[in-house]
């Protein structure tokens, strides 16, 4: 919504966005036409989300390759944007069906701080989606154990349902502050100056989040789960823990104690960031290769 589709507007396309606002507490941006849908639809109700979407779209961009099964049968060209882990099975299959992008072709990217402040002491972030498998038990956890140490914990993004009443429960008695949906924009910038930015999700939860990038890119050391580990390791911007309280912990103590260390691995991720993952450098790359399979006409879809 911040990157891909604001690129899409910014062009002069229209754009239809179908995702769960409802389920995750999100409101839509501005200037986009919103479809919201039930999370984790099942099939049929998928299949006439998208049938309804796209009845006068020029081109269908999916991201959930599960969607690749619900596509309606009258559909403009598709294009499937893969950022997860996905058999070559089903890459080779789908490429000879649509359009194919991928991380050689669009990196993920982030929006990139000309110069961000140097990492404090006294808080780390979390940003993105909040649920059990992205890690919320052990983010109140980590919050918990760091409130004697004068560590806080600000976690910025929408929770899903079955979590929410932690994370007000958490916030109520004093462990850690939860924003809820921030614009990407304004999150941005509440990250900077953090000791920390955690990532902490489990090995059910496909691709590399792109808070992560968020992180490098407004100097913020990671502290990162091994799912993380190529780029956090590669950029020598954090440090890779188990998807454990103690070792979350330690990490960030360690941090906490070594304004050296986190100051290298801020300047270090910012740096790569800069050089690899500016969404700005890669945003008419991606709006000309959308224009010419859809035929350089004027609407979009995105899914």
């Amino acid at each position: 919504m911040h990157r891909q589709i604001r690129a899409l507007l910014d062009a002069g396309h229209e754009v239809t966005y179908l995702a769960p606002f409802t389920y995750f507490n999100v409101t839509p941006a501005m200037g986009i036409t919103a479809v919201d849908v039930a999370h984790q639809a099942g099939l049929g109700r998928a299949r006439a989300a998208l049938r309804r979407a796209a009845k006068d779209a020029d081109l269908l961009l999916v991201h959930d390759h599960r969607l690749l099964r619900a596509l309606p049968y009258r559909r403009p060209p598709v294009v499937w944007d893969v950022r997860e882990r996905v058999s070559p099975r089903l890459l080779a299959r789908a490429t000879r069906r649509h359009h194919v992008i991928t991380a050689a072709d669009v990196p993920e990217a982030t929006l990139v701080a000309p110069g961000p402040p140097l990492p404090g002491d006294t808080r780390v972030v979390h940003i993105g989606r909040l649920s059990t498998e992205r890690g919320v038990n052990e983010l109140i956890g980590v919050a918990e154990r760091l409130v004697p140490h004068g560590v806080r914990m600000d976690l910025i993004g929408a929770a899903a349902p079955d979590v929410r009443p932690l994370l007000r429960d958490a916030q109520r008695v004093g462990l850690l502050d939860w924003f809820g949906y921030v614009p990407s924009r304004h999150a941005l910038r509440m990250t900077e100056g953090a000791l920390a930015g955690l990532a902490l999700a489990g090995p059910s939860v496909p691709g590399v989040p792109t808070k992560v990038l968020d992180y490098m890119g407004r100097g913020v050391p990671v502290v990162s789960t091994p799912q993380c580990a190529a780029l956090v390791e590669g950029a020598r911007c954090g440090m890779v823990v188990p998807l454990d309280v103690d070792a979350v912990v330690n990490a960030v103590l360690d941090l906490k104690e070594d304004p050296r260390l986190r100051a290298d691995m801020g300047a270090r991720g910012h740096a790569e960031a800069r050089l690899r993952h500016h969404w700005p450098d890669h945003a008419a790359a991606f709006v000309a290769r959308a224009e010419a399979w859809a035929g350089a006409t004027r609407h979009a879809l995105a899914v």
